[in-house]
């Protein structure tokens, strides 16, 4: 391989980009090569592999045919109301319990009503929910003839969801008290949005606060804060631990985790498992973090985002173990295939630290809250939290017409059902072991090493090219490597000579050599051909090292 066409200015400038916007560029030099230049035969016959963004190349096919099947039942249920051409009317609730029976016995070959018939009885029996009442909040959110009422969840799906949550993110082990109130979201991107937005209108972060971050992190965790809106002041809690030479472990020493004991930190976020090292949070970090919620740091609030819990058995959210100081998001989007969809949620706990520290606010704060909040209650200041959130989600004002679509609900409560049936549970172990099977793919063609780890949720890789670089050849070999190029060159060089992209670690607060590689979204063999090729630029950079050394 040869250098990269940029300058080392130019890579210098790009890698000022979030990684998210440095891809196009690797993309744009991915595009070129897989179509080829004049003179360069058999180039047109190779393929971008675009590792770069997790949307997995899977979806859940059984609750999305199980919802078609709802909505040829809850049509049938309108046109039964009122019929002329393609007018209906609004389904009914009386009765529709017997309505739904006979129609499934009426549609035995319908795809997906059997599922439908199953997951619907489950809901039944494990939340003792009235049929007619259920029924009818399934048929007429999959028609949508009504604004979300209420307008942060519908009733049963709020229930459903909560029960999956605490199956999948908390081991199937809540708290013995803990009752999460849920706000469906327009998935995880909106929660994040909502989580700052509502926390500072509300006075429980200020302009200039001081705010940790667990790094790595998904990008945006670092770039909001750093917005003018709200301008946090960023102690990084950093997952520096090496297992052996050039090895990172990616877990957190009891040194990083003690910042969180500093009061004057008023916030915590955290992706759980960590995105891109991809690891649950180790059972010694977690006790770490509630002995300091017990003793020094009692009003720390924290927002913990777990859409990857489901990649590891046996996960178990901070939402479980600290539920009055946790905000805990989630999104449906990476365990279905359902990043199109737009399902997320954010869960508070009745009994939390947030509720309190706005409680607590001086007299003029609380007055300028009962103003915000006036028009929605004659006593705005026992409006709780959670329900801010969604009144903001609109600008207060459009509140009567907040809340997620009710189709949409619709799904997310046939997505969670499906993961209580065994089918659910076959799925998950399958889509786990899709991503493991791939990362051992990329580690044999790369011949890396990373650590063992029973918390490793596999979805991404966050490999150190600079540590990979001491193990192989030692220091000498590594500082040759900071001394001579960018930390991002090698992505430069994967991208335009072999068609491979990947996102750059450093613009997730990892170490600047590593790279982030997503286990999601390409077919199982492309990983061996990225290992192949991330073994070719070491191998290069080795021999322009080895023949600097002779020169």
């Amino acid at each position: 391989m040869t250098k990269p066409a940029a300058s080392r200015e130019e890579i210098r400038r790009l890698a000022r980009l979030s990684p998210f916007e440095l891809k196009a560029e690797f993309i744009r030099l991915a595009e070129l090569y897989q179509s080829g230049k004049p003179g360069q035969k058999g180039r047109s016959t190779s393929h971008m592999l675009n590792a770069g963004r997790g949307n997995p190349n899977w979806i859940c096919t059984g609750p999305r045919e199980a919802y078609l099947a709802l909505g040829h039942f809850a049509l049938a249920e309108s046109r039964r109301v009122w019929t002329a051409d393609d007018l209906g009317g609004m389904p009914e609730q009386r009765g529709i319990a017997a309505r739904f029976d006979a129609f499934v016995r009426s549609h035995p070959a319908l795809p997906g009503v059997e599922l439908l018939r199953r997951s619907a009885e489950l809901a039944v029996d494990r939340f003792g929910f009235e049929r007619d009442a259920f029924l009818h909040e399934l048929a007429d959110a999959a028609v949508g003839d009504n604004y979300p009422v209420p307008d942060r969840m519908l009733v049963h799906a709020e229930q459903i969801v909560r029960g999956y949550l605490q199956e999948e993110l908390m081991d199937g082990r809540p708290p013995a008290e803990q009752q999460p109130e849920l706000f469906a979201t327009e998935g995880g991107t909106a929660a994040m949005c909502y989580v700052f937005d509502s926390l500072v209108k509300n006075g429980v972060l200020r302009k200039g606060d001081r705010i940790a971050l667990m790094v790595p992190v998904f990008t945006p965790y670092i770039e909001i804060p750093e917005l003018e809106d709200y301008d946090f002041e960023v102690v990084e809690i950093q997952a520096n631990k090496l297992v052996e030479t050039g090895v990172r472990g990616w877990r957190y020493p009891p040194e990083e985790v003690a910042k969180l004991a500093d009061p004057s930190i008023r916030l915590l976020c955290l992706v759980n498992p960590s995105n891109p090292p991809s690891l649950a949070l180790s059972r010694e970090v977690t006790e770490q973090i509630e002995r300091i919620v017990a003793t020094d740091n009692p009003n720390l609030v924290i927002v913990t985002d777990d859409v990857y819990g489901t990649f590891v058995d046996g996960f178990r959210s901070l939402a479980a173990d600290l539920p009055r100081n946790t905000l805990l998001v989630y999104s449906y989007s990476k365990h279905y295939g359902a990043t199109g969809h737009r399902l997320g949620v954010i869960g508070l706990d009745r009994d939390n630290v947030v509720d309190e520290l706005i409680a607590a606010l001086p007299a003029e704060e609380k007055a300028r809250l009962a103003k915000r909040y006036g028009p929605l209650s004659l006593e705005p200041e026992r409006i709780r939290f959670i329900d801010r959130l969604v009144a903001d989600s609109r600008q207060v004002a459009l509140n009567h017409t907040a809340g997620l679509s009710l189709p949409q609900q619709a799904q997310m409560a046939l997505f969670s059902l499906f993961a209580l049936l065994p089918e659910g549970k076959a799925y998950k172990a399958r889509v786990q072991e899709i991503v493991h099977r791939r990362l051992d793919l990329l580690m044999e063609g790369s011949g890396m090493k990373i650590a063992d780890d029973p918390g490793r949720a596999g979805y991404y890789i966050e490999l150190d090219l600079l540590a990979e670089a001491e193990r192989v050849g030692g220091k000498d070999f590594a500082a040759f490597l900071e001394k001579n190029y960018e930390p991002t060159e090698p992505l430069f060089r994967l991208a335009e000579q072999t068609g491979v992209v990947l996102l750059n670690g450093g613009g997730f607060d990892g170490p600047e050599w590593s790279v982030r590689v997503s286990l999601a979204n390409l077919d199982d063999l492309d990983y061996l051909k990225i290992g192949h090729h991330l073994r070719r630029i070491f191998d290069d950079y080795r021999a322009e090292w080895e023949a600097s050394q002779a020169s």
